[in-house]
């Protein structure tokens, strides 16, 4: 059998299956692109509990997939957020479970200075409604620190100018704690060496600061923005110790500056506002010094003039002594004599005084206590009087109402004999065997249940005749069937003892 040119055309073509074209396409896209750098805007962030993020790209024409893993988040340096325009490094691939290409992004940067500014901007309205830049969370800075702690890069010209300055001013003792002050490690290095002067021990073998200055010297935005970040303002804010931000040129303005306690314009003028200038407080003190001698030998040349003064006004002290004693022994002779005729006075009033007899006194106070019985007495027989009338008048009432309520129990029991009387001379006028008394039966079915019409009946239906002096039962010999309407029935005359009432069938 012959094949044409097409059939053998399409014969030739390999045949691939679908994982097999999936990753050579996968092969192909990683080869032509092993690391690109794309700019766009993010859209669509979603971060699932693995940790990782996935999100698009975006311009005004097309729409690329991105995804960064759970250990490179950290190392961005950038919270991915909507709306954001990046730089983003990484390498594209294919993910063969959904046909679509996408980058694996290792490395992104804000694109462009205005994007920065929006997001300091951003993160400055939202750690301020935090209160981290409260003015009164801010501490005054001590007045002379015995150690300060500098957080700066060791080898920069940074901590030369800070060092400088401090020793011409008042030479101090200065903890260093090295750090990057630029570059992804930054920020983290920066709080963590705040953090760990404040979790130094105030008496442990490193000494603990009095004041922190972080520093570092001039640079573009993107330079300075580890000290934007959000874990370094949160530190500085936290600090348990004095902070002085010292970031940049007095141009250049950082978040740590509004979470500080003093910002200054730049590391040197940090330094100053440290330590005070020890020249001026050598001659400051050489001034309150003489000032105080001055003070003192004023006040005691007026002391001793005023001593002067007073002591020309007093007179001889031998002659006061003696004055004083003269006037002691006129006092102990007058205090003798006052002594003898106070002895001698008491005792012509012991003489004049009469003492009472014992006996006398106890005669007193028994016819006190034979009145106060005879008083007790006649109060008792008072209150028995009372009593007994009290009583008897009590056992009067008791017996009226004894009376009364014998009479109401009488008057009580009539009534309810005449109600219960007439209740069942009532009763039996609605009974029906006053009805069947008077010359009427009641009919009821082999159920007992009573017959109301005819039609209930039909023809062998035993039933119950109830007349006023006895009951008999009966039995229907014809009917109508369906409860069609019947003749009536023709009176058939009884005996004549039988009575005048007409059948009630």
């Amino acid at each position: 059998m012959e094949m044409t040119a097409s059939e053998v055309a399409v014969s030739n073509i390999p045949e691939f299956s679908v994982s097999e074209l999936s990753f050579a396409l996968k092969r192909q896209l990683e080869g032509a692109f092993p690391r690109v750098r794309v700019r766009g805007e993010i859209s669509q962030p979603v971060f699932p509990r693995s940790g990782h993020a996935y999100f698009r790209l975006k311009d005004e024409n097309a729409v690329l997939d991105g995804v960064c893993w759970k250990g490179t988040l950290p190392r961005l340096g950038i919270r991915i957020e909507e709306g954001m325009e990046v730089i983003a490094t990484g390498k594209i691939t294919t993910y063969p479970g959904s046909s679509r290409y996408q980058i694996i992004i290792d490395r992104m940067e804000l694109a462009g200075e205005g994007a920065l500014l929006k997001l300091l901007e951003d993160r400055r309205k939202k750690l301020a409604a935090e209160g981290l830049f409260a003015q009164e969370r801010k501490r005054p800075l001590p007045f002379l620190p015995e150690v300060i702690g500098v957080v700066t890069s060791p080898s920069g010209a940074v901590i030369r100018d800070i060092l400088h300055r401090l020793a011409d001013r008042f030479p101090s003792r200065v903890l260093v704690w090295p750090v990057s002050v630029q570059g992804d490690k930054a920020a983290g290095e920066v709080a963590a060496a705040i953090a760990g002067f404040n979790r130094l021990p105030v008496d442990g073998p490193v000494p603990r600061p009095g004041v922190l200055i972080v520093a570092r010297g001039g640079g573009s935005l993107e330079d300075l923005w580890a000290f934007n970040e959000e874990i370094v303002v949160r530190a500085a804010a936290a600090s348990a110790i004095p902070l002085i931000s010292a970031v940049g040129h007095e141009t250049d303005t950082t978040l740590i500056d509004f979470a500080s306690d003093r910002r200054a314009p730049t590391p040197t003028a940090a330094a100053e506002m440290a330590v005070p200038v020890r020249a001026d407080l050598l001659a400051q003190t050489l001034d309150f010094g003489k000032r105080t001698i001055a003070c003192m030998t004023r006040a005691l040349r007026e002391a001793s003039t005023e001593l002067a003064g007073l002591a020309r006004g007093l007179g001889d002290p031998l002659r006061l002594i003696e004055d004083r004693q003269q006037r002691v022994d006129v006092s102990g002779e007058r205090l003798a004599l006052a002594t003898r005729a106070l002895v001698d006075r008491r005792g012509h009033e012991l003489e004049r005084a009469r003492l009472t007899s014992p006996v006398a006194v106890i005669s007193a106070k028994a016819q006190l206590l034979v009145s106060e019985a005879r008083a007790l007495d006649g109060a008792m027989r008072r209150f028995k009087s009372e009593a007994l009338q009290k009583y008897a008048r009590a056992f009067d009432r008791l017996d009226q109402y004894g009376l009364r309520l014998q009479r109401h129990s009488s008057d009580l029991l009539q009534h309810g004999e005449r109600q219960v009387e007439q209740t069942g001379k009532l009763l039996e006028s609605y009974s029906f065997h006053s009805v069947l008394n008077r010359g009427f039966a009641l009919v009821r079915d082999q159920d007992g249940q009573p017959v109301l019409a005819a039609e209930a009946l039909r023809a062998g239906d035993t039933i119950g005749i109830e007349f006023g002096d006895g009951e008999v039962r009966a039995r229907v010999s014809d009917g109508i069937a369906g409860g069609a309407s019947r003749p009536a029935a023709q009176p058939r005359k009884r005996d004549a003892g039988g009575g005048n009432q007409g059948s009630l069938l």
